[in-house]
């Protein structure tokens, strides 16, 4: 950088080296990769930020196991241990950056198994050769295999909603998390944030995993892992992916479960310090035009506190 830079130019370009870097990790659409390419080239500054974030995370993963641990037997003082939570979070924040790029899905990777996919914020609706129609939610992809036989989705992230073309002939089978989820009607959603959760809208479905099968009727829903066969039908929520109009409706989910579906619509990662945060139930109904303003209300509603490295990598904890 030359001694005449404008120093407000430089903050700006590191800003935005952040927000690709860690967009970068939770994968790029075309489009996206597209507008990162035009933002690298359109100036010097901007390549050379984000070599320096590239850098200085490499380093953050080289030393994040070499911090010093405090004594357990030191007595502290009441300042110290008033503190001590927001020190622990920054040492997961830590942690967190460096450990992020072993967590997202390897976008290079999910572009070559998928068919058609969204980045962040899109939500797509595309129709397959057998005139089925899949809605997928922003963040999410899929793999398509028809034969003669059996027509095959694979949902490789994130969260659709299937409306399926009748063929007697040709079952409509979605996999997802080590299990299917074959279509005895027409329409349904499945998710793959965490476990996967499969509701009905219309008729039903036949989901098996882990050597077990359940139907799971009309305005019901189930929930299933790769290890595990799928649970009992419960009641679906009274709006079925209501994403597909803007709206994020959770019932009593995990906290993690929520913030995974916000990051479908926001550059960045959100992390819990510990499980038992992940853990807290949320019951609202936030927007996912303002994702941010939406954590936001999550943090004050649950009464969490935050450590910050920009708006694009958080840590929650209590």
């Amino acid at each position: 950088m030359t001694e005449d830079s404008d120093p407000s130019l430089a903050a700006t370009a590191r800003e935005a080296a952040i927000e690709w870097w860690v967009s970068s990790r939770a994968g790029f659409s075309l489009e996206e990769r597209a507008e990162f390419d035009a933002w690298l080239a359109a100036d010097p500054a901007n390549a050379a930020a984000y070599a320096d974030i590239e850098r200085t995370y490499a380093r953050v993963k080289r030393v994040r196991g070499g911090r010093s641990r405090v004594d357990r037997h030191q007595s502290v003082c009441p300042e110290a241990a008033a503190h001590r939570g927001r020190r622990a979070a920054i040492a997961a924040l830590a942690a967190a950056a460096g450990l992020a790029l072993y967590l997202a899905v390897d976008p290079a990777l999910l572009s070559l198994r998928s068919d058609f996919s969204t980045g962040k914020g899109e939500i797509k609706t595309v129709t397959l050769d057998d005139g089925s129609d899949v809605t997928l939610d922003a963040r999410s992809a899929i793999a398509v295999r028809f034969d003669a036989d059996r027509r095959r989705v694979a949902l490789l992230r994130g969260e659709a909603w299937f409306a399926v073309a009748k063929d007697a002939s040709r079952p409509f089978v979605v996999e997802a998390g080590g299990g299917t989820v074959t279509a005895l009607g027409t329409a349904f959603e499945v998710d793959v944030g965490g476990g996967v959760r499969v509701a009905v809208g219309e008729h039903s479905v036949r989901v098996a995993s882990a050597g077990g099968s359940v139907v799971v009727p009309e305005g019901r829903q189930t929930i299933f892992g790769a290890q595990s066969p799928p649970e009992a039908p419960s009641v679906a929520p009274h709006s079925l992916a209501a994403w597909r109009w803007g709206s994020l409706i959770f019932e009593d989910r995990p906290l993690g479960e929520v913030l995974a579906a916000l990051g479908r619509y926001r550059r960045g990662f959100v992390y819990c310090l510990s499980a038992a945060v992940c853990a807290r139930p949320v019951t609202a109904v936030l927007s996912a035009d303002d994702p941010s303003r939406a954590l936001r209300e999550i943090e004050t509603f649950l009464d969490l506190r935050a450590v910050r490295l920009t708006d694009y990598l958080i840590v929650l904890y209590q």
